[in-house]
C-alpha cells in the first residue's frame, strides 16, 4: 500500500509518517524542514509560497495522476480547507479528524465525536482522511528520504503583513513534563503558588480552556484540550482540573497523568494514573519539598 501525507506543519508530518511507517510506503508534501527526511518517508516534496488555491490545484492534479491508496492530511487550518477542496475536485469522500487508523478488509478509524464527548469507531472504504495533531510521538529512523522541490503556480494570494500571536515561550507540545492548572486554582494570583513545582520539575506550565481563553490567566498557546493543543509528555500533572472530555482529548498521549483535586468525584480521577484528593495549596508545597530532597 502507498500513502501520500500532506502537512503545512512539518512537525505534524513527522508524527503521521511515524504512525504509518511499516504499514505502507509513504510520500510526503510539506514546507521545507531539514529534519523531515529523517523520519522514513520514501520521498519528501518541499514547497514554498503555498496557499489553498495553488496547493489545491497542484494536489488535485498530482493525486489524480498517481495511484495512492490513501491520502492523509494534517488537520491544520490549511489542511482542513484543502481537504474540502480535494474532496470536491476529486469527488473523494473524506473522513475528518481521525486519531487512529487500521486497514483490514475495510479501514477502521477512530475520532472524537459530539464535541469530544465520545469516541466513535467507524469502518469505511474512504481513501482520504484528516489527521488530528499528536497521533503519536515522532521518531526518527535510519532511512533517509529522497528530497525533491516542487514548483507551484503563482497564487492569487499574497502576504502583506504578519502579526504573530502573543506566546509565552516554549511550545508545550515538546515538553517532557507539564504542570497544568484549572479553575480550581481560584485566581491568576495563585499561579505563583504552584510555580515552585513547575521550577523544581523543569516543567512547562499549561492550562485548561477556561484558564486560557475565558479568564486569560495564561496565554492561548498554553491551552491543552480538544480546541487547544494535544500533548504527549512523560508526566502530566493536573492541578484543580475537573477533567472534562474536551480536556482529556488533549492529554491522552501522556505517559503518566497525576491529578490533584479536592473534589473526589472529579472526572479526572477516572483518567489519571495517580490521584490525590485534597487541597492543592497544601499538597503542592509538600511535593516540592520532597522533590528538593
Amino acid at each position: 500500500m502507498k500513502a501520500l501525507v500532506f502537512s503545512d506543519e512539518p512537525k505534524n508530518a513527522m508524527e503521521i509518517i511515524t504512525y504509518l511507517r511499516g504499514k505502507m510506503d509513504i510520500d510526503v508534501i510539506s514546507q521545507e524542514n531539514k529534519e523531515l527526511p529523517e523520519y522514513g518517508a520514501n520521498t519528501v516534496y518541499f514547497y514554498s509560497n503555498g496557499f489553498v488555491d495553488n496547493l489545491g490545484k497542484f494536489l488535485a492534479d498530482y493525486i489524480g495522476k498517481n495511484n495512492y491508496d490513501f491520502i492523509f492530511i494534517s488537520s491544520t487550518n490549511m489542511g482542513r480547507e484543502l481537504a474540502g477542496i480535494l474532496s470536491f475536485k476529486l469527488k473523494m469522500k473524506c473522513m475528518p479528524e481521525i486519531f487512529s487508523f487500521e486497514h483490514k478488509e475495510k479501514n477502521i478509524t477512530r475520532r472524537f465525536y459530539h464535541g469530544g464527548k465520545t469516541v466513535v469507531e467507524e469502518e469505511s472504504n474512504f481513501k482520504m482522511f484528516t489527521v488530528s495533531p499528536g497521533i503519536c510521538e515522532a521518531e526518527k529512523t535510519d532511512k533517509k528520504s529522497e528530497v525533491k522541490n516542487l514548483t507551484l503556480e503563482k497564487s492569487d494570494y499574497k502576504i502583506v503583513d504578519v502579526k504573530s500571536k502573543k506566546t509565552a515561550g516554549t511550545d508545550i507540545r515538546n515538553a517532557k513534563v507539564i504542570v497544568s492548572i484549572g479553575r480550581g486554582l481560584g485566581s491568576q494570583e495563585n499561579i505563583e503558588k504552584v510555580m515552585p513545582l513547575v521550577d523544581v520539575l523543569h516543567a512547562e506550565i499549561s492550562g485548561s480552556r477556561p484558564v486560557c481563553l475565558d479568564y486569560k490567566w495564561l496565554s492561548e498557546d498554553k491551552q491543552v484540550g480538544l480546541s487547544g493543543k494535544k500533548v504527549r509528555p512523560d508526566f502530566y500533572i493536573a492541578l484543580g482540573i475537573s477533567g472534562q472530555i474536551q480536556h482529556i482529548a488533549g492529554i491522552r498521549g501522556s505517559k503518566t497523568i497525576i491529578a490533584i483535586n479536592k473534589d473526589k468525584s472529579a472526572p479526572i480521577f477516572e483518567e489519571c494514573d495517580y490521584g490525590l484528593v485534597g487541597d492543592l495549596f497544601t499538597i503542592v508545597p509538600q511535593l516540592v519539598e520532597k522533590l528538593k530532597n
